[in-house]
């Protein structure tokens, strides 16, 4: 502990602001940790389920994907599902309009990230200039600098050079994280638009066309198995 003092102390006042990037960097890569590890583990048996059961009815399918509200699929799942007797188009912009507001909410701390992966390497050079300032302001070169003047002044180099290598770590750190970030939500557009296009087919085949075609089921508008607003 003692080492990483001293070795945050040669950097600097430039190396507290480096130290609170680094702080944001590693805190936000443990949230999103989080939520993605929980995302990716039971999505897949979610979706599985809500498909399965909306083939035999609507309101069971819906209640599973209330059950799943926790997760982003479960919401997006159950924004058509919840609706009473919607019409193709009606049912395909509850998911759209559901699916864009949690893809917002997957991109959470992105800005966060660029922003560090901006200025961490800025305030590393910042530091680094400030120092070499005030390391040459110290050297008494025309006035016969002696030795061992010298060697304090390549010390301060070295040490005013520790800013700049701390900050392009931090900047690197956050931008392995950041695209680690992009893939996966890459990667949920796609899942999320082939679930909603198979429980899309699904309601059309199974309940919406069937209803269509069933004159007493026109005429009175009802769909076998739909459900209330939940």
């Amino acid at each position: 502990m003692t080492t990483v003092l001293d070795f945050l102390a040669k950097g600097g006042p430039v190396m507290v602001p480096i130290l609170g990037c680094s702080v944001l960097t590693i805190a936000t890569a443990l949230e999103r940790a989080l939520f993605w590890t929980k995302l990716l583990r039971r999505e897949d048996q979610v979706v599985s389920e809500v498909l399965d059961a909306s083939r035999r009815d609507l309101t069971e399918a819906a209640a599973i994907a209330a059950q799943a509200q926790d997760l982003p699929i479960g919401r997006f799942l159950l924004a058509p599902l919840r609706l009473k007797q919607p019409s193709p188009d009606t049912f395909r912009l509850a998911m759209e309009t559901t699916g864009d507001r949690e893809f917002v909410k997957m991109r959470k701390g992105d800005k966060l990230l660029e922003t560090i992966v901006a200025v961490a390497p800025l305030l590393g050079l910042l530091g680094t200039v400030t120092g070499l300032i005030a390391t040459f302001g110290n050297l008494n070169i025309g006035g016969g600098g002696t030795g061992d003047q010298a060697t304090a002044a390549a010390a301060g180099i070295g040490e005013a050079l520790i800013t700049t290598a701390a900050g392009m770590i931090v900047a690197i750190m956050a931008l392995l994280i950041f695209r680690v970030l992009v893939s996966l939500q890459a990667q949920q557009i796609d899942y999320f638009s082939d679930a909603g296009n198979e429980l899309e087919l699904i309601y059309r085949q199974y309940w919406y066309e069937p209803a269509a075609l069933a004159p007493d089921s026109t005429r009175h508008g009802d769909f076998v198995g739909t459900p209330e607003r939940i």
